[in-house]
């Protein structure tokens, strides 16, 4: 990588020598970054500790010495290391929430925002949603963004993984939630006997093993064992969700799971069970919803 940044003076000089770095590298943004230029304003901001909205007048302002040398120093971080930026700085964003992220979960970026943010209408009237869990909940954003769409419902954060677990807990006490989000250790639905929900919502491993095959090294920085692999066609785990999921739904309750490109492999080991599969404004699919109904007489 070029190591000669000293002719760069301003935000923007920084913004531009940044995203050609990362396009001639061949860096892959698939972690809730856009481009190469949206990444490293990203990463220069980040490093001035200056927001993301920073607005454009300031990006002809220029740098110190020391936060010149600052900047470069993480703009070759994500080349060298081939680290998404979220493990750089140890932020993630979802909902519009920040997020403490490092490598034991994996980075926000399920499209289920969209549903949370509009409270999961039409499907379920938000006054009557007092319990939610979030299965194989990572870095616990799911449910923490559902705390903050559905202050008075209590929520159950649940991962088989206590590194994950240590993280969601991080996040609970940083949006203190401690009386409202509780994490859990178990294996899907194992420890969670005799709990009911109105809300199951879960992002669990679904990459099956063709495309594991071909991730980019941003994504073997991943817990690929515990948050991506779900066996040969991606549905291991989802299989399990649906046999299991029926007992722990309220009557009225629904079940919202992520499953990528598993969505196809789905509907074929599925062929009688009508999902609905969500549409995202801003990108995304692969995800279906079921009602109890749907849940407890199909599966």
């Amino acid at each position: 990588m070029d190591s000669d940044h000293t002719a760069l003076l301003t935000i923007k000089d920084y913004i531009r020598w940044g995203a050609s770095r990362f396009a001639e590298a061949e860096l892959s943004f698939s972690h809730g970054m856009a481009s190469p230029f949206d990444e490293a304003a990203y990463l220069v901001l980040y490093t001035l500790h200056l927001p993301t909205d920073t607005p454009d007048l300031y990006f002809d302002s220029r740098l110190t010495s020391a936060e010149r040398e600052a900047v470069a120093d993480i703009i070759r971080q994500r080349v060298e290391t081939r680290k998404p930026a979220a493990y750089l700085t140890n932020e993630g964003w979802f909902c519009g929430l920040p997020f403490y992220v490092d490598e034991r979960v994996l980075i926000p970026r399920s499209p289920i925002a969209e549903t949370i943010e509009k409270q999961f209408a039409p499907w379920i009237e938000s006054h009557e949603v007092h319990n939610i869990l979030d299965l194989c909940t990572g870095s616990g954003c799911i449910g923490i963004a559902c705390a903050y769409a559905f202050p008075h419902a209590q929520i159950d954060l649940s991962d088989i993984s206590a590194d994950a677990l240590g993280v969601a807990q991080t996040n609970i006490e940083r949006h203190n939630l401690a009386g409202q989000a509780e994490a859990i250790a178990s294996d899907l639905f194992d420890n969670l006997q005799g709990r009911q929900y109105d809300i199951i919502v879960s992002n669990p491993p679904y990459v099956d093993a063709n495309d594991m095959a071909a991730l980019t090294p941003e994504f073997l920085h991943e817990p690929s064992d515990l948050a991506l692999a779900s066996g040969h066609d991606g549905l291991d785990h989802v299989r399990r969700i649906l046999r299991e999921a029926a007992e722990h739904l309220t009557d009225n309750g629904i079940l919202v799971v992520e499953v990528g490109n598993s969505q196809y492999a789905l509907q074929a080991a599925y062929p009688d069970v009508l999902f609905h599969w969500l549409e995202f404004e801003r990108g995304g699919d692969g995800v279906f919803l079921l009602t109890a109904d749907q849940a407890k007489g199909n599966l």
